[in-house]
């Protein structure tokens, strides 16, 4: 399983990080993040640092913290934002 364009595959998670224009930028980003995870049923580790970097990170944790299609799907949705 590939992970998705720009997302890497660390310590048993699929995680990105996305830079924002600004703090505001990123809060924005983080709230549309959270709104297709509540969707998705599918709820990541979300960070924001550095003012205007947001890390995401997702694994299944019913399935043992292991990446499945549900965190491909997801983080194909929030490359989509």
């Amino acid at each position: 399983m590939l992970p998705p364009k720009g997302w890497k595959i660390e310590n048993n998670f699929l995680q990105r990080v996305f830079e924002r224009k600004n703090f505001l930028d990123a809060v924005a980003f983080v709230r549309e993040v959270a709104k297709i995870a509540e969707e998705s049923n599918h709820h990541p580790d979300i960070e924001i640092f550095s003012y205007k970097h947001v890390r995401v990170k997702t694994t299944s944790h019913d399935q043992g913290n292991k990446i499945t299609e549900k965190d491909i799907a997801l983080a194909e949705k929030i490359n989509a934002i």
